[in-house]
């Protein structure tokens, strides 16, 4: 008989799948890939309306991030290869046509992340020398360019150990955002909890809907799935899926947790009006909350945690995105590629980020809508529609049919895809 405090799943025949030690470190690698500068932008657009529609956010999150997570990871254990990663089953199930079209869509899921940074940084940067060192605001294409550059520089002088302190950073990360949740609990207004402030059902479904690409992007953790599905092959051989399936439901869990009281603590401590406000400052929330709290501990932590955040995500991404790129191109126009030679290639790579991120931090675009309009559409079609559709069209994935959780991952991943299209109008 397990232990009250061991979870289990069902594996092959039947067999008891125990969480284990080495399942949390799993657990926790798929908590530290999600969480990053998307969760300090998420309470500005769900509490845009106040306290209510945050009781329905919660209760669809849940189900999104877990299901969505561990369709993919069935997906990657579908192959009959013991080492495929995700390219390669979809290569395997449906063509080398369609190998490269995910390859594609894999960096614009990743690229306007890129961009996003580099734009979120600059602003953050720009707010912390105004507000908390009360100096003039510099050009904005200067700070920009030597703070893209900067972030750049350190990928190319030293790769290896800047993987290796982003990923150290996701625990005191981790542990000064539930600080300040806990710290923001005695300015919680009680007032918007009233059953008075309960916006009509139209406007309360209309916030929903618009924060549901924004969940999609803060809870992704997709980039680590393919990784932790092969390990668990590995090990577990048969009982991979249902291995797999435990570590994400506990990673689940644990973002749900603290992400969702770090949005509740953020918005119950700003009214909406001042949540508008940050939206149209193009701040993430901490830099927001640096801005208008008389706390020394918030000014300085606020801001440095914020750039931490926005500095360390961005170089997963940077290196996801130049592979995706890079992969493109070696698919798509090999002689290129090859004509260049790997120096030149590089270079090249290397002047298309600078110039791209630099430009759009330069322009200003709104972080928020980048996110709606870019980002989360191309993860919702990685994320949740890839596995549906090899679902009902891949031997191997069919014995998952016939579920209502299917109904629900699809449902979901059309209203975020449609972000592009509303953003049109």
């Amino acid at each position: 008989m397990q232990a009250s405090t061991a979870a289990t799943a069902t594996g092959t025949a039947g067999k008891a799948v125990t969480y284990t030690k080495q399942d949390l470190t799993w657990s926790l690698s798929m908590f530290g890939t999600a969480v990053g500068a998307g969760v300090l932008f998420l309470p500005i657009r769900a509490g845009l309306e106040g306290f209510w529609p945050l009781i329905l956010i919660a209760l669809l999150v849940g189900p999104m991030t877990y299901l969505s997570h561990r369709a993919l990871a069935r997906f990657v254990l579908s192959s009959k290869r013991n080492d495929a990663d995700i390219t390669d089953v979809v290569e395997e199930h449906f063509g080398k046509g369609a190998g490269l079209l995910i390859t594609i869509l894999y960096f614009f899921a990743i690229y306007p992340i890129v961009l996003i940074y580099g734009n979120a940084i600059t602003t953050t940067v720009d707010s912390f020398i105004v507000n908390q060192l009360g100096m003039i605001s510099p050009p904005r294409w200067i700070l920009s360019g030597v703070l893209v550059a900067m972030m750049m520089g350190v990928m190319i002088l030293g790769r290896r150990l800047m993987l290796r302190a982003t990923e150290l950073l996701v625990y005191p990360l981790v542990f000064i955002l539930l600080a300040m949740s806990v710290y923001l609990i005695p300015d919680w207004s009680m007032a918007a909890m009233s059953v008075d402030n309960i916006p009509a059902v139209g406007d309360l479904m209309l916030v929903v809907y618009l924060t549901i690409p924004m969940l999609i992007f803060s809870f992704n953790h997709s980039p680590a799935i393919s990784s932790m599905a092969l390990a668990q092959r590995e090990a577990h051989g048969d009982d991979a899926v249902a291995k797999s399936d435990i570590i994400l439901k506990r990673a689940s869990m644990m973002l749900l947790g603290f992400v969702m009281f770090f949005v509740f603590s953020c918005v119950l401590a700003l009214s909406p009006a001042q949540l508008a406000e940050a939206k149209a400052q193009n701040l993430p929330v901490l830099s927001y909350l640096a801005n208008q709290y008389d706390s020394p501990v918030i000014s300085v932590v606020g801001p440095l945690v914020a750039f931490l955040a926005i500095f360390s995500s961005f170089f997963g991404h940077y290196l996801g995105a130049k592979e995706g790129l890079a992969g493109i191109a070696k698919k798509s126009a090999p002689k290129m590629v090859t004509a260049m030679g790997d120096k030149g290639f590089d270079r090249a790579l290397v002047a298309f980020f600078f110039f791209s991120v630099w430009g759009v931090a330069i322009i200003n675009p709104s972080v928020l809508g980048m996110i709606e309009s870019l980002g989360a559409p191309f993860i919702a079609a990685i994320l949740f529609l890839m596995p549906m559709y090899a679902i009902n069209k891949v031997p191997a994935m069919q014995r998952y049919s016939g579920k209502l959780s299917n109904v629900f991952i699809t449902v979901m991943g059309i209203i975020a895809i449609s972000a592009i299209v509303k953003g049109l109008f």
